[in-house]
C-alpha cells in the first residue's frame, strides 16, 4: 500500500498587519487548531502542516516559493481568516505550481448572539475575506477546489478528503516513468496519443523498450527465486491441478513466476511507475504476462494492455489516490453486453489482467489457451469481482486536449455462474441507463480500456482533471444525452 502520510499539505492563513498584533495572535492560534483538527480527521489521508499566517506580498511570494520547492508538499490549503487584501496575492499565486485548494470556512460555528460585538466581527472576517481572495483566484483563471462549510463538518471533510487524494495522485505524476514493452497494438488508435504533449501536460515521461530488453532480465532470474514465488502462489491462491508440482504444466507456472520476477525487477531498476505490453510483441518470451500483469497492479503498478500507456499512467494515479480506502483499482476493458430488456449489463474483463485488488474472495490459479498471439498457453488469475458502486475512467487524446471521461457504474452479481470464461470478471450495470450511458461513452469518445475503481469517485476524478487543467466529462445518474450533447458541443468550442 502506498503510504499518504508521508506526503504534506500546507494550511496557510491569510491575513493582513491592519488589525495589530493581537489580533494577528488570534489569527494564528485558530489557524493551528484547525490545522491540528484537519491532520487528526480520520478522514483524511496525508499530513496537514501548519505554516504560520501570511500578511505581505513578500510573505506569500515565499510560501508559494518554499511549498513549490518542497518535495513531499502536494498542494496548499488556503484561508482568509480576516480580511487579506487579494493583490497581495497576485505573485505567489503566479508561481505556484502546487494544488489549491480554499476552505471557505470561519472557526466559530456559530453566531454568538449575545456577545457578538466589533472585536468579534474584525477577528472573524471569512465571510468577505474569502470573497475577496476568490476573486483574484478567479481573475487569474486559476484552478482551484473551493469548499464551503465549517472545519469540523464531516460533508466538508469528505471533500478535503477527496482533494487531498487527488493531489497525492497528480503528484505521483510528476517525474514518474512508465514502459511500453513493445509498441502499440497495430492499427489501434484510441490507445495511442501524442507522448510529448502527455510529458508537457502531466509530468510523467513514456519509452519503449523492446522485448529483448526484458527477457534478458527475466533470463538472469534464479531457480531458488521462482521457487520461491511459486510457492507463495501456492500460499495465496487456488492452484488448478495440472500446475501442482509433477503434473503436467507445472512448468508454465515457474514460467510464469520467472516472467514476473523479471518484469519486477526491469521495473524497479528503472524506477517506473507503471508499464504496458501486447500480445503482438512476445519475441523470446513463452506466454503473456498474465498472472505477472495482475500481480504487479496488486502491487501498485500502473498497466495497461497493447501499448496503452495513457491507461497505464491512470491506473497508477488511480492506485495512489485510493490509497488506504477499502476496494482496489484495475485495468478493465468494456468486453461485451448482456442486452436482456429487462436486466441489461456490460461484461468487464480482459484476455488475462485484471487486479487481484478487485477480487471477491480467493483466486483461483489457472492456465488455459488463449487464442491470439501465438504463444504457450498463459497463467492468469481467474475471479468474480464484488458488487457495488464503481466508476470508470479513460483518458483520451482529443488531438488539441486531453479528455477525462469518467462513467458512474453499479457493479452487480453474475447471474449464472461462468464455468468456461477462464479470466477475471465483472458485470456492471452503467448510469444512467444502459443505452444513455454506452451511447454517451461512444459520443465523448470513450476509449474500450479503462481505470476501474472500487474505491473512488466523480468527486475525485474530477478535482484530479482540475489539477491537471484537463477537460472532465461525466456520464452519471443524471446524464440526460441531449444535454450531454450539448456540453461536448461547448467543450469543442471552448477549447477551440
Amino acid at each position: 500500500m502506498i503510504n499518504l502520510k508521508q506526503l504534506e499539505v500546507w494550511f496557510v492563513t491569510g491575513s493582513q498587519h491592519l488589525y495589530g498584533e493581537e489580533t494577528l495572535k488570534q489569527v494564528a492560534e485558530h489557524s493551528q487548531i484547525i490545522a491540528k483538527s484537519l491532520n487528526d480527521a480520520s478522514q483524511i489521508p496525508v499530513t496537514v502542516v501548519f505554516k504560520p499566517t501570511v500578511k505581505s506580498t513578500e510573505e506569500i511570494y515565499a510560501i508559494c516559493a518554499e511549498a513549490n520547492a518542497a518535495k513531499n508538499c502536494i498542494g496548499i490549503i488556503a484561508w482568509m481568516h480576516t480580511f487579506s487584501p487579494a493583490k497581495m496575492w497576485i505573485t505567489g499565486l503566479k508561481i505556484l505550481h502546487k494544488p489549491l485548494l480554499h476552505l471557505h470556512t470561519q472557526f466559530n460555528r456559530d453566531i454568538p448572539w449575545g456577545e457578538i460585538d466589533m472585536d468579534f466581527m474584525n477577528l472573524n472576517q471569512s465571510a468577505h475575506g474569502d470573497r475577496e481572495f476568490g476573486f483574484i483566484v478567479s481573475r487569474m483563471r486559476r484552478n482551484r477546489k473551493v469548499v464551503v462549510g465549517h472545519w469540523q463538518d464531516p460533508e466538508a471533510l469528505e471533500q478535503i478528503n477527496s482533494w487531498t487524494r487527488s493531489a497525492a495522485g497528480w503528484h505521483d505524476w510528476q517525474g514518474a516513468r512508465f514502459v511500453r514493452f513493445g509498441d502499440n497494438m497495430r492499427y489501434v488508435a484510441v490507445t495511442d496519443g501524442d507522448k510529448v504533449e502527455a510529458e508537457y501536460k502531466f509530468g510523467f515521461s513514456v519509452n519503449t523498450h523492446g522485448i529483448g530488453d526484458l527477457v534478458a532480465v527475466i533470463n538472469q532470474i534464479s531457480d531458488a527465486e521462482v521457487d520461491k514465488l511459486v510457492s507463495e502462489y501456492g500460499d495465496s491462491y487456488k492452484i488448478a491441478n495440472s500446475l501442482l508440482k509433477g503434473n503436467a504444466q507445472y512448468e508454465s507456472l515457474r514460467d510464469a513466476a520467472r516472467i514476473e520476477l523479471g518484469m519486477k525487477a526491469f521495473l524497479e531498476d528503472g524506477n517506473y511507475k507503471g508499464f504496458s505490453d501486447t500480445f503482438e510483441d512476445l519475441h523470446g518470451m513463452k506466454q503473456l504476462p498474465g498472472i505477472a500483469s495482475q500481480r504487479l497492479m496488486g502491487a501498485g503498478y500502473g498497466f495497461a494492455g497493447e501499448g496503452d500507456w495513457k491507461t497505464a499512467a491512470l491506473v497508477r494515479a488511480m492506485k495512489v489516490m485510493g490509497s488506504g480506502l477499502p476496494g482496489g483499482n484495475s485495468f478493465m476493458e468494456d468486453y461485451t453486453y448482456h442486452f436482456d430488456p429487462s436486466n441489461p449489463m456490460v461484461l468487464g474483463s480482459h484476455m488475462l489482467e485484471i487486479c487481484e485488488s478487485i477480487a471477491k474472495g480467493k483466486a483461483s490459479c489457472e492456465i488455459h489457451p488463449l487464442g491470439i498471439g501465438g504463444k504457450a498457453d498463459p497463467v492468469r488469475l481467474v475471479f468474480n469481482v464484488a458488487s457495488g458502486p464503481a466508476i470508470n475512467a479513460s483518458l483520451i487524446d482529443m488531438g488539441n486536449r486531453f479528455r477525462l471521461l469518467v462513467n458512474e457504474v453499479e457493479a452487480v452479481d453474475a447471474p449464472h455462474d461462468l464455468p468456461k470464461l477462464p479470466v477475471a470478471r465483472v458485470l456492471w450495470k452503467p448510469y444512467p441507463d444502459m443505452k444513455t450511458g454506452c451511447a454517451a461513452w461512444i459520443l465523448a469518445g470513450g476509449a474500450h480500456h479503462t481505470g476501474y475503481s472500487q474505491n473512488l469517485n466523480a468527486e475525485h476524478m474530477q478535482d484530479f482533471a482540475e489539477m491537471a487543467d484537463i477537460e472532465f466529462t461525466l456520464i452519471g445518474k443524471n446524464t440526460n444525452l441531449y444535454q450531454f450533447k450539448n456540453e461536448l458541443r461547448w467543450s469543442e468550442a471552448y477549447y477551440r
